[in-house]
């Protein structure tokens, strides 16, 4: 039997469902889809209840995967799904958020 060695989109799609992977991730998706804007983090944040750095971190790893869109307006930060990567990815997933 021959392995064939990872793909740089076997990598990315890993890197998808490790960021899916976690609950309050999955609430923020919910959430931002619900929004169906983009939000500050801080609005995110106050809804799912979780501290600053907290939030920090699970931004960090939807941003990674792909699954949000970051912008900065001034000094806030807007979040927003990146449905690219659901149509892409996992297209089902999206739809059941």
């Amino acid at each position: 039997m021959i392995v064939e060695s990872c793909s740089a989109d076997d990598e990315h799609l890993a890197q998808v469902f490790k960021a899916l992977s976690d609950p309050t991730r999955i609430a923020i998706l919910r959430y931002l889809k619900r929004a169906g804007r983009g939000v500050t983090c801080g609005e995110v944040a106050a809804v799912i209840e979780m501290s600053k750095s907290t939030g920090s971190y699970h931004f960090k790893q939807l941003r990674d995967a792909g699954l949000t869109i970051t912008r900065k307006e001034s000094r806030e930060k807007y979040v927003s799904i990146n449905k690219e990567t659901f149509d892409t990815w996992v297209s089902g997933f999206y739809n059941r958020l």
